[in-house]
Formats: structure tokens, C-alpha cells, sequence
């Protein structure tokens, strides 16, 4: 995800003492919301004015935010995105609450939504029932006799469950032709967050890899296996998965969408695995027709192979057992719901408490029936004025763009007329889509709640196929309205800012341009610098994978972007762990352009002449702390030894402070002095 997401940015600054489980403990109980809580998005209250702004700028900026905000006890990390997503669920909450209210008056619309919610929140029904909504499917993983069977059995899973077993089936556009969508087989199966963690011999590795273990033996316990017979098929479980890991791509690997690229025909991906017969598994996803795929990882897919002709029939069906086992604990009785938590959040990510129910419920009818909550979110806190707003603030920063594409010194007017091109072709997606998505093929019922989850995945699942070899729809959002975050997609070519995002305290209409535009602003521009990073701007105007510069001008993006490589690698994310900044170079990249641009833009903007200072700070200040004051959070030392192997994104403080001293409109708002931590002798620049 290329925004700044809370969801998906789960990088933060770490602060040593901040978060104790007393002070969440000693909170009062969470209330549904009937309005959405108001916060400026300039607050005076979350700085530290005792720090020099020169030395260290994200504390100068956040530190009294930090001191009231402690990591919640159901939280991995707490920032203001995180903070802001709450609240919308608390407001979606009350929305629930009423919907789910069978003798409430109710669109058809609005009953999905309140029976879904109704169905997850019956805990009564949900023990009662157990592991019992797994019973048929496990006893067709316990009924397969031999590997005949098997694709047959991996589609079901595929489809109706949360389940990536063995490898992922999915639709994509195609990368050198954007215009068309076909299959993608892609590497997966995996229990651990990522490849390299199954591999590294550090003490905390090998640690975590036993604790994996113990967690596969207790969910098969669960479901019916004795400690003898859990406790040897996890050490085979492990060993399966470990030798899938060792074929799949590295994280950065998959940054090179090259790498990703290998379009073949039904008879090379047979060739590729002649132990899996592909043609029964399309049968069984109801895509028999498929004749094109894009197959993401080859050496996935030959490993896998090798593990179906070598691996016992035992393993593969504990493997399996576990896998689907593993994808629906969540949805299940207590015992499941706790296990799974004990280990993926707990143990992964520092996490001391579970969520509340009601939350859990809130995020499940945004991910599976995320329009229909949508309409309910937007019609009540999206205005026409509002997306009127946005869309100028969006046209000034894209103006900026413009701007600063044609004043580039190092790049050929050829490369330069093409980036033009492809800025101008960008589509800019505010608050909600132009058309609702349909759900009335769901069958949903108050008193199945697993059941529920498996009929809205397969409806998903079957939606997403379905588009193979039907025009593209442009028009499609990856994000729900009421998502806090928002993200850029090459393909597409867009940006896309759900109506959550365009809140207080991230946009606030109420007060004045400058914090809004450092916000805001700063945001936009990041999104559409995404289209020009390292990896985004190996698409052209129409979304397909294509190079469109001369070979002098990418060198010069390259140079210029190995300064924030170099930049970034030097700071440390917590222990002794450095940023991995190769994997975060997108989202750095992104960081810096989208600052730059938004201060061309807030500058260009003619109400910027009448700006006045305001709290104590003039109008260039409040624009940098407006920017900053997006970051403020604090994350668990867990989650950021996660985040450092996975998350694309820098820690929250190199988020501000690595961009700052980068910027000499900040040195002089700020009037500070070479030598200073916040300016940096070689600034990095690229647009």
C-alpha cells in the first residue's frame, strides 16, 4: 500500500516507557459515537516547545501528543492515523448497532450490514457452535487419498475461505497491457510474515520459529489431534513451509515488477508443476476457459512441485488442517479466537490485549461488505463542498508538479514530455465511488456467523475472476470510503482518497491553508509521486509495465535516488536493526517529492498571500508542523522488528525528520543552522 496507512503503515517511531498497560486499563469503557469526534489538525497541545525544532523536529512536533497518548492495550502501535480509525469505528459502531436491530426499518442495503454485525456479535451462538462450521471441509482435507484430489480440494479453499494454502489464485491486470485482466498464480502458503523468517539463525528467530510451532500443534490439538500426533505433524508442517519459503522472492525482489513478470499459456504452467493438475483446480474455481496466466514466481511453483512429489500425504493434509484452521480462527469459538491472537499478535506484535468484539465486527463488515457500510459513512460526513475542496487542493499540487517536471535540469525533454503525459493522465478518486457495489447475492443469517465469512469470500473470490478477459473498470476503488489512508495504484494510474481520510484531525476545512496543505496536501503530492518512484515510474500513462525513459535520464533517477537510500539506511528502527531501505525507497521517495510538491502548491495557492501566524508560529511553521503532526505515534518494539522485514514504510520519526533536513524552505522557517540535526549538508532531491 503506497499511502499513509495505519492499516497499512505499520512503521512508527518507538518511545522507550510510553504505553502502560495501567493507564489503558484505568480508561473508560469505549461508547458508540453518534457524530464523529472533532480534533484540529494543527494542535498546539501536541508539541513539545521545549525541544529545538532544529534538533530534533518530529518530538518538537509530537512530544506532547506522545505523553497523552499511550499504546492502547489492544493496539501494536497508536499515531494519529490509528487514533482517527478508531474513532471511525466507533462511529460506525452506532451506525451497526441500530441497523443490526431486526424490527429497525431498513433498506435491504442496511439489513446485510446490521445482520452481518448481528451474526458476528452473537458470542452465545458463536461458542455454541465451536469448531463446527470447519467439520465439512476438514473432513474433505481428512478424505483425501492421493494428490488426484487435491486441486479440486485447494479451489474450495481458495474460493469460499480465508486461505492462501499452497500458493495464491488470483486476477490482475496484466502488466505490459493494463487494459486487460487474467490470471495470476502467486507464491503463498506461508504461516509466518515473511520468506526471510524462516531462514535467519539470529536467537530471536529461531525463538519465534519454536513458538510457531507450538501455535500449529495447539490449533490441531483444537482440532482433535493428541500432543503426539499435532506435536509431529508442526515440525513437518515447518519443514513444508520452509522449503516454499526458500523458493519465494525477497520483499525488495518484489519491488521489480519485472521479476514478477511471466506470462505463459495453460500448457507452460502445466510444465511448470506436472505433479498439480491445473485444469481440474480452474474447474474447480469455475474458470475452466482460462487459457493466459501470469505467473508471478516459477521457482515457487517448481518447488512446489518437488514438495507434492517427496512430502507424505499426512503432512500435506496436517499442512492443510492447519492452514484453513488458521485462516478461520478468528471467526470461531474463544478457544480459536484466542490462539490465534496468543500467537499473531501477541507473540508477533507486542500486542498485550485482544480488541473488543464490537471492533472486530466494525472491521469485518468494512473488509467484506465495505461499500454498503460505505453508503452510511458518506451520506452522513461527505459533502459535495468538501470533495469541491480536496479536488482544488489536488489540481494546485498536481499544478506544482507540472511546474517542477518542466524547471528538472536533469531530465531530456523527451523523458520529460512523457512524464507530463503521464501526470496529466492520473484519475483523481475523492471520497467515494461514482458506482456502489451489490452484495445481494450473499446470503447472510443471523445465526451463521463463520458462515457468513466463507459466503462473503466466495463472493470476492468469484467477483475478482470473474473480471478475466471483461473490459477493465477504471472506476473500481481498492480502499472503502470510511478507510483512513490512501494509496496510488500504477496500473490504474490514480490516487485514491476514501472519504475517511478527509476527516479532522487529517483535513480540517475549519482552519486556515497552511497546516491543511502540509497535511493534506503533503499526502496528495506523496501519492503522486508514487507514480514517479522507483517502481511506479516504471509504468507509462496507460498503466503498463514499460520503460519509458532514455537510458541518461533513469541513470540520473538513480543516482538521485540512491541519496535517500544512503539517507535512510543510516537510522536504526529499534535494537540494533536498521532501516531496510530498499524496501522502503518507494515510500521515502514519496515522502520527499509529496513535501516538496505541497509547498509549491500552499505557496502557489492565492490565499496563501493573506496567511497570518497563528499559536505562536508563522504560516511556513504551521505548514511544516501540519505536515508532521500526521506522524505523531508511538509502536511496540514487537511490531517493529515486524515492521522492519515487512512494512515498505520508514518509522514515523524518519518520516518527518528525514524529510525535514532535506528542505531548505525549513531551515528558514525554522531559521536554522548548518551543522544542525534537521539540516543536512548534502540535501537529497529528486522532483
Amino acid at each position: 500500500m503506497a499511502g499513509r496507512s495505519v492499516v497499512l503503515l505499520l512503521s512508527a517511531m518507538v518511545a522507550a516507557g510510553i504505553g502502560s498497560a495501567a493507564a489503558a486499563q484505568q480508561a473508560p469503557p469505549e461508547q458508540p459515537l453518534t457524530q464523529l469526534p472533532y480534533e484540529p489538525s494543527l494542535n498546539p497541545a501536541s508539541m513539545d516547545r521545549a525541544v529545538d525544532p532544529c534538533v530534533d523536529f518530529y518530538q518538537y512536533s509530537c512530544g506532547g501528543w506522545l505523553r497523552a497518548n499511550p499504546i492502547p492495550d489492544d493496539q501494536s502501535s497508536w499515531d494519529v492515523y490509528r487514533r482517527a480509525t478508531v474513532a471511525n469505528q466507533r462511529y460506525l459502531w452506532g451506525i451497526l448497532d441500530g441497523l443490526s436491530r431486526a424490527d429497525a426499518p431498513r433498506t435491504a442495503t442496511q439489513q446485510q450490514v446490521g445482520d452481518y454485525f448481528a451474526a458476528c456479535m452473537d458470542e452465545t451462538a458463536i461458542e455454541r457452535r465451536g469448531s463446527a462450521p470447519l467439520a465439512p471441509r476438514l473432513a474433505a482435507i481428512d478424505a483425501l487419498s492421493d494428490l488426484r484430489g487435491l486441486p479440486v480440494l485447494l479451489a474450495d479453499l481458495h474460493l469460499a475461505t480465508p486461505t492462501n494454502a499452497l500458493f495464491d489464485f488470483s486476477a490482475s491486470q496484466d502488466l505490459v497491457d493494463s487494459s486487460q485482466v487474467i490470471a495470476f498464480a502467486q507464491a503463498g502458503g506461508l504461516g509466518l510474515p515473511d520468506r526471510d523468517y524462516y531462514s535467519r539463525q539470529d536467537d530471536k528467530s529461531v525463538e519465534l520459529r519454536r513458538q510457531y510451532v507450538a501455535q500449529v500443534v495447539r490449533v490441531l490439538m483444537l482440532l482433535g489431534d493428541s500432543e503426539v500426533q499435532a506435536t509431529r505433524a508442526a515440525a513437518q508442517v515447518l519443514q513444508l513451509e520452509m522449503s516454499l519459503a526458500s523458493a519465494s522472492l525477497t520483499r525488495v525482489e518484489r519491488r521489480d515488477p519485472h521479476k514478477l513478470l511471466h506470462k505463459m499459456d495453460l500448457a507452460a504452467l502445466q510444465r511448470l508443476t506436472p505433479h498439480f493438475d491445473w485444469r481440474a483446480y480452474l474447474q474447480g474455481v469455475g474458470a475452466a476457459s482460462l487459457r493466459r496466466f501470469n505467473v508471478t514466481e516459477p521457482r515457487f511453483l517448481q518447488m512446489l512441485d518437488q514438495q507434492l512429489q517427496t512430502v507424505d500425504l499426512a503432512t500435506l493434509k496436517a499442512y492443510l488442517r492447519w492452514q484453513y484452521a488458521r485462516g478461520m480462527s478468528p471467526y470461531l469459538s474463544s478457544n480459536f479466537v484466542e490462539a490465534n491472537f496468543d500467537f499473531y499478535s501477541r507473540t508477533l506484535r507486542g500486542v498485550p490485549a485482544q480488541q473488543p468484539r464490537w471492533k472486530r465486527c466494525v472491521q469485518l463488515v468494512d473488509r467484506q461488505l465495505g461499500d454498503a457500510l460505505g453508503q452510511e459513512f458518506v451520506s452522513r460526513n461527505f459533502s459535495a463542498d468538501l470533495k469541491q475542496k480536496v479536488l482544488h487542493m489536488t489540481a494546485q499540487v498536481e499544478r506544482a508538479f507540472e511546474i517542477e517536471l518542466e524547471q528538472l535540469d536533469w531530465m531530456s525533454l523527451q523523458t520529460k514530455a512523457r512524464a507530463l503525459q503521464k501526470l496529466h493522465g492520473i484519475a483523481n478518486k475523492i471520497g467515494y465511488p461514482d458506482r456502489w457495489r451489490d452484495y445481494s447475492s450473499i446470503t447472510l443469517q443471523r445465526e451463521d456467523f463463520a458462515g457468513n465469512v466463507e459466503r462473503a469470500t466466495l463472493f470476492e473470490a468469484r467477483r475478482q475472476l470473474a473480471k478475466i478477459g471483461k473490459p477493465l473498470d477504471r472506476g473500481e476503488w481498492g480502499m472503502t470510503p470510511p478507510t483512513v489512508n490512501a494509496y496510488y495504484d500504477p496500473q490504474m494510474n490514480d490516487i485514491n482518497f476514501p472519504a475517511g481520510v478527509l476527516q479532522p484531525p487529517l483535513y480540517d476545512a475549519s482552519i486556515d491553508d497552511a497546516p491543511n496543505y502540509g497535511n493534506t496536501g503533503g499526502t496528495i503530492g506523496h501519492e503522486l509521486t508514487h507514480g514517479f518512484d522507483d517502481e511506479g515510474r516504471q509504468f507509462d500513462a496507460k498503466g503498463n509495465l514499460r520503460d519509458w525513459w532514455t537510458a541518461a535520464d533513469g541513470k540520473a533517477f538513480e543516482e538521485r535516488a540512491q541519496c535517500v537510500v544512503d539517507q535512510y539506511a543510516q537510522y536504526t528502527v529499534v535494537d540494533d536493526i536498521k532501516i531496510n531501505s530498499k524496501l522502503t525507497e518507494g515510500e521515502d521517495i514519496a515522502d520527499l517529492g509529496g513535501l516538496v510538491l505541497a509547498w509549491i502548491a500552499w505557496k502557489m495557492d492565492p490565499a496563501t498571500a493573506n496567511a497570518q501566524s497563528r499559536d505562536g508560529l508563522t504560516p511556513e511553521q504551521r505548514f511544516f508542523v501540519g505536515n508532521a503532526q500526521w506522524a505523531c505515534g508511538d509502536t511496540r518494539p514487537e511490531q517493529l522488528r515486524l515492521s522492519a522485514a515487512t512494512d515498505p514504510h520508514s518509522p514515523l520519526k524518519y518520516r518527518v525528520n528525514g524529510l525535514v533536513s532535506n528542505l531548505p524552505q525549513f531551515a528558514q522557517a525554522f531559521s536554522c543552522k548548518a551543522g544542525q540535526p534537521m539540516v543536512r549538508p548534502k540535501p537529497c532531491k529528486i522532483w
